[in-house]
């Protein structure tokens, strides 16, 4: 009964999919870019090419696969290899990823298209990545005998696989041949309802990271901005959080603190209202080549897959989202070995919990405690230097999840 229902809301969704494409950019990206799917995997797969395929929903869980990747690349370069996304936002970005062969969305998940996009893409292994559980996908891997693993998975007892009524979900989950975990909890949780095949092997986004550290980070244009000067690199900001920032920025700032903002979102609107709003001499990235970037104290960053790199001149990071939207990632500022500071929405990042109760990351819920705490940093070196190497030594004792799945993933590939 729970199939047909699930069955039925698909293709419901489907249905009103096709009318709020019209009116809605991102929904209209997510129908119309699934047109491509099947024509992409006919064009770019033989039925001899031996595949192997990975799932991330969106690009957060590109991040975390990404090591597996381009590890998996390395070492079967006679497979061909497909990365399918879920959201437009992993998609849109990563389309022309050159570590694959092809990049595609995953078709919506009725029963049809589960056995067509199977049957295309052939996989001699499945990879999903965290998240993402789609029964119509799993079941027809399940029939084809496909080996079918989850990496970097996280399990928390409010899923519906730990729920009186979650006996359906939980049969989606005997289709996976094995699971790796983050942590010991969702080991444990999946114990509960008779699932053994796990291992705790941690979260490849620590891996990740660690290898940014080892890439050409240089810019010429952020040496040319910094000057030596301590700076604050603000990434993946909200308006919550730029509103601490501006404050700070206008009202505490010493002349010789300097600002670096990323936010989030770069809609040209929003961005002119954040430069307007600083009272200190600001610079866009869009109009650095016109502008005196020695003797400016803020930079926003109007552009998109730099922050990383950016970063790495950070003697003081926040990350944003943690007082609306939710978290974006700690581990790219803290693989550099600086302090973060955060909002108070964070409890559902394992990293961010670890993080603070070592106390290389900081909590704060207010304007008067991220004026205090920022101030602080700046101003007392020998402790920006201590709460910056608590960052540095989580992100190396986290690191080798990579390994022990790939060491996994040899044993089942011919």
């Amino acid at each position: 009964m729970m199939y047909f229902l699930y069955n039925l809301i698909v293709s419901i969704a489907r249905f009103f999919l096709q009318i709020i494409a019209r009116f809605n950019k991102k929904i209209k990206l997510f129908v119309e870019g699934r047109k491509d799917t099947f024509q992409n995997l006919i064009e770019n797969i033989s039925k001899t090419d031996k595949v192997i395929w990975i799932h991330c929903a969106s690009l957060g869980e590109f991040e975390q696969g990404r090591p597996i990747i381009e590890k998996i690349r390395k070492e079967y370069s006679n497979h061909k290899i497909v990365l399918t996304f879920f959201s437009p936002s992993g998609y849109e970005v990563r389309k022309n990823y050159d570590e694959v062969d092809v990049v595609c969305y995953l078709p919506l998940d009725t029963k049809s298209n589960a056995i067509k996009f199977i049957d295309l893409v052939h996989p001699e292994i499945a990879i999903f990545v965290k998240y993402e559980f789609w029964p119509n996908i799993l079941k027809e891997l399940k029939r084809k005998s496909v080996e079918t693993i989850l990496v970097s998975g996280i399990f928390r007892k409010s899923q519906s696989f730990f729920r009186p009524f979650g006996s359906w979900m939980r049969n989606s989950l005997q289709n996976f041949s094995h699971f790796f975990v983050q942590d010991i909890n969702s080991e444990k949780l999946l114990a509960s309802i008779g699932f053994h095949n796990v291992t705790v092997s941690g979260d490849t986004r620590f891996d990740r990271v660690y290898e940014i550290t080892k890439q050409n980070n240089h810019l010429d244009y952020i040496e040319t901005f910094k000057q030596q000067q301590l700076t604050f690199v603000a990434g993946s900001t909200w308006k919550e959080d730029e509103e601490l920032i501006i404050d700070y920025i206008n009202n505490k700032a010493s002349e010789d603190e300097k600002f670096i903002i990323a936010p989030h979102n770069i809609d040209a609107k929003e961005i002119s209202e954040l430069k307007n709003s600083l009272n200190k001499k600001t610079v866009l990235f869009s109009d650095k080549e016109n502008q005196d970037l020695k003797n400016s104290q803020v930079f926003i960053i109007d552009t998109i897959g730099i922050l990383t790199k950016i970063y790495s001149y950070a003697d003081i990071a926040y990350v944003g989202g943690g007082f609306k939207t939710g978290l974006h990632n700690i581990l790219e500022p803290a693989t550099f070995g600086i302090p973060i500071i955060i909002g108070p929405e964070y409890d559902k990042f394992r990293e961010a919990v670890e993080l603070v109760n070592e106390g290389g990351c900081f909590v704060v819920y207010s304007k008067e405690e991220f004026d205090g705490q920022l101030k602080e940093l700046f101003t007392d070196a020998d402790d920006r230097i201590k709460k910056g190497e608590i960052t540095k030594n989580f992100i190396s004792q986290n690191i080798g999840a990579t390994n022990i799945i790939l060491d996994y993933i040899n044993s089942r590939i011919k």
